[in-house]
């Protein structure tokens, strides 16, 4: 379902239906690696690497309010799961300036954004969290001015000051 390419470097990873996370490498694409697999196998909808750490990478399940934080040093293990929206995650972000920042979007009308740095520690609550008026269906963190975050639900498009 999804795609996305590590920041600087031949490698780049999928999900999908199949509920797994796999990496390939451009220099070698007869193969590929899988470093996790879901609970279940429940499909893996989107996937974002982290613009300042190529080790980390976040993904979100199908109708599912967790996202899930992956070390690619250690395969098969989530190093964090996020989970406080109350419906299904739509959308996920890395901050383009920092290494333990990501935002969420979700069903519940919310956009969170986290700070991991306290990883592999259990991360509960967002460190903000902003409020729409719709279901959240798309963000997009700015990375030539990384104070601001754009949100997409219903008609309408809202960029937020964080």
């Amino acid at each position: 379902y999804d795609i996305a390419f590590a920041q600087g470097k031949n490698i780049f990873a999928s999900v999908g239906a199949d509920g797994s996370v796999r990496l390939f490498d451009l220099r070698s694409l007869e193969h590929s690696t899988i470093i996790y697999e879901s609970e279940n196998l429940h499909p893996l909808l989107r996937l974002a690497w982290n613009k300042q750490d190529p080790n980390y990478l976040a993904t979100i399940l199908t109708d599912s309010p967790r996202t899930v934080i992956l070390d690619i040093r250690v395969p098969s293990l989530p190093v964090a799961v996020l989970g406080a929206h109350s419906a299904c995650v739509n959308a996920v972000a890395w901050a383009p300036h920092s290494s333990c920042h990501i935002c969420t979007c979700s069903d519940d009308n919310q956009a969170l954004i986290w700070d991991l740095k306290s990883m592999p520690k259990p991360i509960d609550d967002p460190i903000l969290a902003y409020n729409a008026e719709d279901h959240v269906n798309q963000l997009q963190w700015s990375s030539s001015q990384p104070d601001w975050v754009a949100i997409a639900f219903n008609r309408k498009m809202q960029i937020l000051r964080v």
